[in-house]
């Protein structure tokens, strides 16, 4: 399939795909989110796709909804902002979150926004130096969105969650890494050249194991100590029967690099 708002390509295990309407620094509009649907669609579908990667074109990563894709204009007719989350970036959020399978994002300019949540959705988030947050949601009479209340307080705690959502102002990389909003600030020009050997890295992988991590990570946010216990036992449990555990004893007993299939 051929795309007019975002690159897709598949290699070596791994999907990339690319926003791409850098003239709008990668903006959302619903065009695009059909298209990254579409692409997800692909990922999820395709037991060869074992990592996917996710990043921007141009100067930017993505400055969250396009307004212009919107009438909004004082005097028109008001929009149903809810209808938009509910049918585009909810369920996108919660398909980066869900997938079973790493979710790498490359932020490579301004992630503002809707833009800046997608980002954190992501299971590792690397950051050029050059790059902002920003929760620009207050600058325009809104909540943070697409995650953002929930995810932030978790990542940053509750005072600089709503220092950042009230005031809007702009977190620049190596301070969103010092306070663990993402995994870790590269310098620009090394920014794709890291991603992709991360992803390249996670490509090889037990990726049963990853989906396992992902989703006991995730549920530790909502369950009781106890509960997470129980949890642990289980997917171990599970994975103790993978092939690719069996893999990973017998390459640390013969000393070699491990061949995992993901299976």
């Amino acid at each position: 399939m051929s795309y007019e708002t975002i690159l897709f390509e598949i290699a070596n295990g791994a999907a990339r795909l690319t926003l791409n309407r850098p003239d709008r620094l990668n903006s959302f509009t619903l065009e695009m989110h059909n298209e990254v649907a579409e692409a997800l669609t692909r990922v999820e579908s395709d037991d060869g796709i074992r990592v996917l990667l996710v990043t921007g074109a141009g100067r930017g990563f993505c400055a969250g909804q396009d307004l212009a894709d919107r009438s909004v204009a004082p005097g028109a007719d008001a929009v149903d902002l809810g209808e938009s989350l509910e049918n585009r970036y909810n369920p996108l959020i919660r398909r980066l979150v869900a997938l079973p399978k790493p979710v790498v994002c490359a932020v490579n300019g301004v992630a503002a926004g809707a833009g800046a949540n997608i980002a954190f959705a992501a299971d590792i988030v690397l950051a050029a130096r050059s790059a902002k947050f920003v929760q620009s949601f207050a600058n325009l009479g809104l909540v943070p969105d697409s995650g953002g209340t929930w995810i932030l307080p978790r990542l940053i705690g509750h005072a600089r969650a709503l220092g950042l959502a009230l005031t809007g102002d702009a977190i620049a990389a190596e301070k969103a890494e010092s306070w663990g909003l993402i995994w870790r600030a590269v310098d620009d020009g090394e920014l794709m050249g890291e991603a992709g050997k991360l992803v390249e890295r996670l490509a090889c992988g037990p990726t049963r194991g990853y989906a396992a991590i992902k989703m006991a990570m995730r549920r530790s946010w909502l369950t009781g100590f106890n509960e997470q216990l129980d949890l642990e036992r289980d997917l171990q449990r599970e994975l103790g029967y993978s092939n690719d555990f069996r893999e990973g004893v017998a390459a640390f007993s013969e000393k070699r690099k491990p061949e995992f299939t993901g299976r």
